[in-house]
């Protein structure tokens, strides 16, 4: 049996909702949903017509190509039949509402976590000689006791499938726990996780893990960017243990930056075969990273500066090879290099974006083992990574084929 729902909530947001669009037949059917809804006190239309007339206008904006409207009213009717909470819609489209519900998880965190030091303060005082193992089973205990607590029936009578409760408390637990976790997942915290989350599978959520902190280092790099008086510490700081973002050769950074007196590497990574790649960092607002002389383009001052730089590393890597080898375990002969250096959006003389990426190409082409890229080349390189990511997480395993 159908469960309609409708309320005041509903009737704010289909009218900020109006707003967005100009199109006149777009908001006719908007006006049509808000007809049926009535006015303040009432049902608000809660019912059949009123989730065909949401529909109604979903289908309208995507014939317009606004698909972001669309998407918003389908979500709208999935609400007004019965099938997504009030607060999922909130967390969308409301942001006092999202504001309160992050505040309670974390006040929710903050006491899980102060009631996990008690717990273990108890196992200390009755087993003063407590393992690191006793510790993981007490929680394991508290973790497992908690698959017998439900949601109940839901807000307003809405009535989940078990499959759907059980999905909805495994991404709870997860939002609640991974949120704002400071960087990507590494094997041993897909354990631990696994360990405290019995009923999550250690994949998902190390995939999830991941993909969230990766999305979030992006945004914070691609806001230092785009700041003119960013020093190169501050892109530093955003590129730190994000060796991803650099593609898939790469498995880690090294924490040790120095192998010789005399250089310091900016961001060492290690390569699947053992061997070192620096990451030279520079600032974003370059005006003259290509300048334009007798009608040709090249690199200007502040880019072959880099390179040097680069190469005197390599060089230094080169003659100091069988020590670093033997003291650090990491391969320096003929490693190689990439220098990340300005932004198109800074560069001045009438040169393109899409020049700057053909001189770089033509330069590149000369080089070896050192790559010169910008900010820009790197913030798209890395967004494709991430939405071939999110592409294949949003795949969902368990859906059904379509008959």
């Amino acid at each position: 049996m159908t469960t309609f729902r409708s309320g005041f909530t509903l009737w704010q947001m289909v009218r900020t909702a109006r707003e967005l669009t100009a199109d006149e037949r777009v908001r006719e059917r908007v006006d049509a949903v808000l007809h049926i809804m009535g006015g303040l006190g009432g049902t608000y239309g809660k019912g059949r017509s009123l989730v065909d007339a949401l529909e109604d206008v979903a289908r309208e904006a995507i014939l317009h190509g606004d698909f972001a409207l669309a998407q918003r009213f389908q979500r709208f009717a999935a609400y007004a039949r019965g099938d997504l909470f009030l607060e999922i819609l909130e967390n969308y489209y409301d942001d006092e509402a999202r504001q309160r519900s992050e505040e309670h998880m974390r006040r929710m965190t903050a006491m899980g976590a102060d009631r996990a030091v008690a717990a273990l303060d108890v196992l200390c005082r009755d087993r003063p000689n407590a393992t690191a193992a006793d510790a993981r089973d007490l929680f394991r205990g508290i973790a497992r006791s908690a698959d017998y607590l439900s949601l109940g029936d839901g807000n307003g009578g809405i009535r989940l499938s078990t499959r759907e409760v059980r999905r909805l408390q495994q991404y709870g637990h997860m939002e609640i726990v991974l949120r704002n976790l400071p960087r990507p997942a590494s094997a041993e915290a897909a354990r631990m996780m696994n360990d405290v989350l019995a009923n999550v599978d250690a994949s998902m959520l190390a995939q999830l893990l991941e993909l969230r902190a990766r999305q979030a280092g992006l945004t914070d790099l691609r806001t230092v960017v785009e700041d003119p008086d960013s020093p190169e510490s501050a892109l530093h700081a955003c590129l730190k243990n994000q060796e991803w973002i650099f593609g898939g050769a790469y498995v880690a950074e090294l924490a040790r930056r120095q192998y010789t007196p005399e250089t310091i590497l900016d961001i060492p990574l290690l390569r699947g075969d053992g061997s070192l790649h620096v990451v030279e960092l520079k600032r974003a607002n370059i005006k003259d990273l290509v300048i334009r002389r007798s009608g040709h383009l090249m690199l200007g001052a502040a880019a072959h500066r880099a390179v040097s730089q680069a190469q005197n590393y390599l060089r230094t890597m080169d003659e100091n090879r069988p020590s670093i080898l033997a003291e650090h375990g990491v391969d320096t002969r003929r490693a190689s290099a990439t220098v990340v250096i300005g932004h198109p959006q800074y560069v001045t003389g009438g040169v393109t974006s899409r020049e700057i990426a053909e001189t770089l190409r033509t330069y590149n082409a000369h080089q070896t083992r050192i790559e010169v890229i910008t900010y820009e080349a790197l913030l798209n390189s890395a967004s494709r990574m991430l939405a071939l990511s999110s592409a294949r997480q949003d795949a969902d395993p368990d859906e059904e084929p379509a008959a």
